[in-house]
């Protein structure tokens, strides 16, 4: 049985995968997308990297409960 992901957990998810499309960005091509929207380390550009910081270790706790539910 699938477990339902909530509105908090979509929301990590998509961060998180937005952190490593960036990471992905910058890696390969050198080039920071988050720092070409918003600004290298404006004060939106520091929310968005703090955001998806805060998503990676929501999804560090989240996933694993995630993964002992659908086992059951």
């Amino acid at each position: 049985m699938m477990t339902k992901l909530n509105f908090w957990d979509w929301l990590a998810f998509i961060l998180v995968i937005i952190g490593a499309l960036n990471w992905g960005l910058v890696g390969f091509l050198n080039w920071d997308l988050v720092a070409a929207i918003f600004g290298a380390m404006s004060t939106i550009s520091r929310i968005v990297y703090a955001l998806v910081g805060l998503a990676g270790i929501y999804m560090l706790f989240a996933m694993p409960m995630y993964m002992r539910k659908e086992k059951q």
